[in-house]
C-alpha cells in the first residue's frame, strides 16, 4: 500500500498540522490548533474553546495521571441537540405530520454521568432510552423521569425482563417490548394477563435488505434478531386470539452499527415502512416506526462509504429517513408514524478523548554498537558496509536485495559459530541503517517497488504508550476500527518521526499500526521526537461509543482515570472539571478475580518473617518491602509515569 505524500519540515504550519492529523475532516468543527500549537476543543457551536492540554495539566494536579479519559460534557449535549433539531427541521421541511421521538441506546455507553447528561440535554425534546438487557432496563426504569419520552426494550427477554417492563407500564411509562423471537409472544401474553397489565408491543422484522460495513451481519435474512414474514403473520394471529391486537403499535428494524452508505439506510427504510403500512391496513393501531441505529461517525474524515467513514451527514440522514417514510406511506394511503431512532455511536463517540503519555520508544537504529575494527574483518561485514555506502551505484531495489542476502549469511555464520556476538551486532546495525536509508529515500517518490513499500512501516519507531488497547481501544484490536490520533501539543513543530504505537500490556497485539488518512489507511503516524524534560501526550479521539464500557481486565489494568469537563467563561482556562473519577487500583482488579488484598499481604508477610528469621533480609528491609507492597495495592494499575 503506497503511503500518501508526507508534509516536509520546511513547510510545516498550524494549517499543515490540522490537515495532516485530519482535525477539520473528522472533527465536525469541534477541534482545531491554536497559534502556540495546542489542540483545542470547541464543545458548542459558538467560538469558545478549551486547550485539551490544560485539562490534562489540571487533572494531573488533582492526582489523576494519564491514561486519562476526558469527557467534554458540553460536546455531548451539542450532539443530542443537533440530532433532535435536525429531525425537527426535516419534519418541518417535508411537512411531515408525525413527530420525532428519539431514544439513546444505553449499551453504547452505560456510564451514569453519560446517561444523565443525555437525558438532561434531551429533556426539551422528550428524548428517551433504549435497553437491551435486564441491567440496562433497571437503569432505564430508575433514570427515566419524563412520561412523554419512550423506553424501547430490545434483545432477548426472559420472564423477569418482561415483568420489569410491565412494572414500568404500571408506573405510567411508555415502554415498548420489542419482540425479537416468536417464542417471546406467548410469554408476553401470559405474563401481562397474570399481572393485569396491557403491554405496549413492537415487532422487530428481518429485512431482505442487507447491512453494510463491519456490522453488516446485524441485518438481512440471516440476522440474529427479528421476525421473518411468516413469523410476523403468526405473531399477529396470536395477539388477536389473546385480545391484545391493540397493543401492537411499533415496527422496528436495525441494519447494524456504523452504516457507511446512505443508500443502505434509504433502502432499508423503504422496505420497513412497507411492513408498517401492511400492518396498519390489517387493522393494527400502528403509530411508531423505529429505524434502529446505524447513524455513523466519520472516523477517518474521508466522507466515503469506507467502513470507518460515512458518505452522508447527520442532516442528510434525518432528511432521507423522513422523506422515505412519508413517500411510502403516501403511496399506501396510510397515516405517517412518529419516527424513532436509536442513534448511539453518533451521539457519544465525539465527546470522549483518551489521553496517553508516550513513556518510551523502540527503534531498530537507536543503538550504534561501536564495535572496534579488527585487523581482519569478516568479508560479510565489508560487503554490508559496501551496500551501505553504495559503492557500486546500485538501485534502491538492488541494494535491498544485497542487504537481505548478506544479513541472512551473517545469521547463518553466527549460528555455526563463525561470527561472534560483536560481529553479529555490527552486521545487524549496518543492515538496519541500509533499510532506514532506503525507507527515507522512498518517501515522496512517484513509484516505489512493491518490495520496498513495507520499509517505512518496518523501520518505523514504536512509541510505547501508557495504556491498554484491550481496555480502552478494544474495537481497534477486535475489528480494526480506526480512531483519529494526534499530539495534544507541539503542533506548531514539524513531527519528524514515523511511528506506530504499542501499549504496555504483555501481548504482541497490544498495538496501533493503522491510522486514519483521507485517501487510505496509514501504516505509520508522524510524531515528534521525545524530550526527556517534557512529557509527550497523545489524544485518541471519538472513543465515547462502546470503548468506555467493553474493555476487559487484560493484564489486570482496568479502568483509567476520568474527568468530566464543562465550559465556564469565568474560569481562567475557560473550563472546570465537575467530576473526577479515579481509575481502578491494583486492589480493585485483584478483587474482580477473587483475590483479597489483605490476605495477599498476610501471605507475603509470612514469607518476609521467615526470611528475616533466617537472616536473609534485615528487619528494616522486610518492613520496607511490606510497606511498598501495600502502597502498590492501593495505587493505580498503570505505569506511574
Amino acid at each position: 500500500m503506497k503511503q500518501t505524500t508526507e508534509p516536509g519540515k520546511d513547510d510545516w504550519t498550524i494549517s499543515t498540522a490540522e490537515d495532516y492529523y485530519g482535525l477539520k475532516r473528522w472533527g465536525g468543527g469541534h477541534f482545531s490548533v491554536d497559534e502556540d500549537g495546542f489542540m483545542l476543543v470547541h464543545p458548542s457551536r459558538d467560538q469558545r474553546s478549551i486547550r485539551i492540554h490544560d485539562i490534562v495539566t489540571e487533572a494531573i494536579s488533582k492526582g489523576l495521571k494519564p491514561p486519562l479519559t476526558i469527557r467534554i460534557q458540553d460536546l455531548l449535549r451539542t450532539r443530542v441537540i443537533d440530532l433532535n433539531e435536525l429531525f425537527a427541521q426535516a419534519i418541518k421541511d417535508e411537512d411531515y405530520q408525525g413527530k420525532y421521538r428519539g431514544v439513546f441506546p444505553i449499551k453504547v455507553n452505560q456510564l451514569r454521568e453519560v446517561i444523565e447528561e443525555i437525558q438532561d440535554a434531551g429533556a426539551a425534546f422528550d428524548y428517551g432510552l433504549e435497553c437491551g438487557s435486564k441491567p440496562e432496563l433497571m437503569i432505564a426504569l430508575a433514570m427515566h423521569k419524563n412520561p412523554k419520552s419512550l423506553i424501547i426494550c430490545n434483545g432477548y427477554k426472559d420472564d423477569e425482563f418482561i415483568k420489569l417492563a410491565l412494572h414500568g407500564r404500571r408506573l405510567g411509562k411508555e415502554i415498548f417490548l420489542v419482540v425479537e423471537q416468536l417464542s417471546e409472544v406467548p410469554r408476553i401474553i401470559q405474563i401481562s394477563k397474570t399481572l393485569g397489565v396491557r403491554p405496549l408491543i413492537g415487532f422487530r422484522i428481518k429485512l431482505s435488505t442487507s447491512g453494510e460495513g463491519k456490522w453488516a451481519s446485524s441485518a438481512g435474512e440471516d440476522a440474529k434478531f427479528g421476525l421473518t414474514s411468516p413469523e410476523l403473520i403468526d405473531a399477529t394471529r396470536r395477539l388477536k386470539r389473546a385480545g391484545l391486537e391493540d397493543c401492537l403499535q411499533l415496527i422496528h428494524f436495525h441494519i447494524g452499527s456504523q452504516v457507511p452508505n446512505i443508500q443502505t439506510i434509504k433502502k432499508a427504510t423503504v422496505e420497513a415502512t412497507r411492513f408498517f403500512c401492511e400492518l396498519k391496513k390489517m387493522g393494527f393501531p400502528m403509530r411508531l416506526m423505529d429505524v434502529g441505529g446505524g447513524l455513523g461517525v466519520d472516523y477517518d474524515g474521508s466522507r466515503s462509504n469506507y467502513e470507518s467513514s460515512m458518505n452522508y451527514t447527520m442532516r442528510e440522514y434525518a432528511r432521507d429517513v423522513v422523506y422515505n417514510i412519508k413517500t411510502v406511506c403516501a403511496d399506501a394511503g396510510v397515516e405517517v408514524p412518529d419516527i424513532v431512532t436509536e442513534s448511539g455511536r453518533a451521539i457519544v463517540a465525539p465527546h470522549s478523548i483518551l489521553v496517553t503519555r508516550v513513556c518510551d520508544r523502540i527503534s531498530k537504529t537507536s543503538v550504534d554498537p561501536k564495535i572496534p575494527k579488527k585487523k581482519k574483518r569478516n568479508p560479510i561485514l565489508r560487503d554490508l558496509q559496501a551496500v551501505l555506502v553504495n559503492e557500486h551505484g546500485s538501485s534502491p531495489l538492488e541494494r535491498y536485495h544485497d542487504a537481505q542476502q548478506k544479513k541472512e549469511e551473517a545469521n547463518n555464520l553466527f549460528s555455526l559459530g563463525y561470527l561472534d556476538l560483536a560481529e553479529k551486532a555490527e552486521a545487524d546495525a549496518t543492515y538496519w541503517k541500509i533499510c532506514k536509508e532506503l525507507a527515507e529515500q522512498g518517501k515522496g517518490e512517484g513509484y516505489t517497488p512493491e518490495e520496498l513499500e513495507s520499509l517505512p512501516q518496518m523501520m518505523a519507531e514504536q512509541y510505547v504508550c501508557n495504556f491498554s488497547v484491550f481496555q480502552s481501544l478494544i474495537d481497534h484490536w477486535a475489528c480494526d476500527q480506526l480512531f483519529p490520533i494526534a499530539p495534544l501539543h507541539r503542533l506548531n513543530e514539524s513531527p519528524d518521526v514515523d511511528a506506530t504505537l504499542v501499549d504496555i500490556t504483555c501481548d504482541s497485539e497490544g498495538k496501533v499500526s493503522k491510522f486514519t488518512d483521507v485517501e487510505d489507511v496509514r501504516s505509520t503516524l508522524r510524531l515528534h521526537e521525545l524530550n526527556a524534560k517534557q512529557p509527550y501526550f497523545l489524544g485518541i479521539f471519538l472513543v465515547g461509543a462502546y470503548q468506555d464500557i467493553m474493555g476487559d481486565l487484560h493484564n489486570l489494568f482496568g479502568r483509567v482515570n476520568e474527568v468530566h469537563v464543562f465550559l465556564e467563561d469565568d474560569e481562567e482556562n475557560g473550563f472546570y472539571i465537575e467530576d473526577s473519577i479515579k481509575g481502578f487500583t491494583v486492589n480493585d482488579v485483584l478483587g474482580f478475580t477473587q483475590y483479597d488484598g489483605h490476605i495477599l499481604t498476610r501471605q507475603l508477610k509470612k514469607q518476609i518473617d521467615r526470611a528475616t528469621k533466617a537472616d536473609i533480609i534485615k528487619p528494616r528491609e522486610g518492613t520496607r518491602m511490606l510497606d511498598e507492597y501495600a502502597e502498590i495495592l492501593s495505587g493505580h494499575t498503570y505505569l506511574a509515569t
